[in-house]
């Protein structure tokens, strides 16, 4: 008999590393190269894996996260047992409070666990960009007869202060957690690297109901399973690392290693999505065997037009979405969303261009993000002259310019460089 798998997905969270994208919007529902949201990665990820029941926690900022999931993704049919179902904090516990952390947001909805009465429990964020095949996952668990089991993923050990540490002995066994350490413990074997924790996770449920529990009624505990739940049940539980280094998904090219990036800065978010440019991307999205899902659009193809000196619609190692034309504007190395206008002699280099937003004639785009409905007006430039953009949008430390969604103009500039 197959076994019985519920999944629960984290998409609660603020998201205040990944302002001013998440200013208006939670952080699972940022989007994701041209046409997806960065909740697309995980639902895609169980449905592909043949888990088909699975509830959305939400909070903070969930109207657009919401409407992505109702255009796309909100299902409950004649199978009672497939269903994708957005869980809003209704203040279950008895202090009517908001989730408090991730275990506590398990627990103030433990009774869609105890009615669903699964084998296992998948517990997965919805902050990140990877592709995985969470069935292998499971199937490690129930090998190793574990209470539960967290994916993890080797690091270079110079970044262990930036990740939740697992210390795993050769057989996977977890027998420690060291939190953002700089002198936590290497992989078994591989002094050069460290197994940081995905936030991902596989319960037996039995232990899971007993654990949520045991935690809600600590009142020293805040509530989360990397800090609280997790560290308590080594040393009297069966709990295993999964080596998502392991994973592999139908359809990919033998050589294709997996991916898994924390788009967790404005900086990791522009990197992940440069990351599409490439020839042989490390992230395939067009693997037919293990689609990446959103919602159904409607929309016309992307369209280039003109075919005249300085006046030529063209896209060089871009990623242009449906909807969008070029009308006589280049796109170069840049991700292009839904119904973008790039208009006669503008061009967009190296940057992250939302849905509907509008290039006038001539303007210059250069490393950037620009959020939902930006127009920049004829002649404009952004991302030439850093001094004069921190003085109208936010530019990281690395110089990329991001430009919020409710700006209906940009300031015009001449261009000087």
């Amino acid at each position: 008999m197959q076994a019985r798998v519920l999944a629960f997905v984290l998409a609660g969270g603020k998201g205040t590393r990944l302002s001013p994208l998440t200013k208006e919007r939670a952080k699972p529902a940022v989007p994701f190269g041209g046409r997806y949201r960065i909740v697309d990665f995980v639902l895609s990820n169980l449905i592909n894996s043949g888990i088909y029941s699975t509830y959305v926690l939400i909070q903070f900022k969930s109207q657009s996260l919401l409407q992505h999931l109702s255009e796309g993704w909100a299902t409950g049919g004649l199978l009672k047992e497939n269903f994708i179902i957005p869980v809003p904090a209704q203040m279950r516990s008895s202090e009517e409070t908001w989730f408090r952390g991730t275990a506590d947001a398990l627990y103030q909805n433990i009774n869609l666990i105890e009615q669903a009465t699964p084998d296992y429990v998948a517990v997965f964020g919805a902050d990140h960009i990877y592709r995985m095949n969470i069935r292998a996952m499971i199937e490690y668990h129930i090998e190793k007869g574990a209470a539960a089991t967290v994916a993890a993923i080797p690091v270079d050990r110079q970044y262990a202060s930036e990740f939740g540490v697992i210390e795993a002995q050769a057989d996977g066994r977890i027998v420690g957690f060291h939190e953002k350490n700089p002198n936590a413990p290497s992989m078994p074997g591989n002094p050069a690297q460290v197994f940081a924790s995905m936030g991902n996770y596989i319960f037996s449920t039995k232990a899971l109901l007993e654990e949520l529990n045991a935690d809600a009624e600590d009142p020293n505990s805040v509530h989360d399973f990397g800090r609280n739940i997790l560290p308590s049940m080594v040393g009297r539980s069966a709990l295993y690392a999964y080596d998502f280094q392991t994973n592999r998904i139908p359809g990919d090219p033998p050589e294709q290693k997996p991916y898994w990036r924390d788009v967790g800065t404005i900086e990791s978010y522009y990197d992940a999505s440069m990351d599409l440019r490439a020839v042989t991307p490390e992230l395939n999205l067009y693997n037919r065997k293990w689609p990446l899902r959103t919602s159904g659009y409607s929309d016309a193809p992307a369209k280039f037009i003109f075919d005249e000196q300085g006046r030529r619609g063209q896209a060089i190692d871009s990623i242009v979405a449906g909807g969008s034309i070029l009308s006589g504007g280049m796109a170069r190395g840049s991700i292009l969303g839904r119904h973008v206008r790039v208009h006669s002699g503008a061009v967009v280099e190296d940057s992250v261009v939302f849905d509907n937003c509008d290039i006038g004639r001539r303007a210059r785009v250069r490393r950037a993000i620009l959020d939902k409905n930006v127009q920049v007006p004829e002649g404009a430039t952004i991302g030439f002259d850093l001094e004069r953009d921190r003085q109208l949008y936010h530019v990281t430390e690395s110089g990329i310019v991001v430009v919020e969604g409710h700006r209906t103009q940009v300031e015009v500039a001449s261009l000087s460089v």
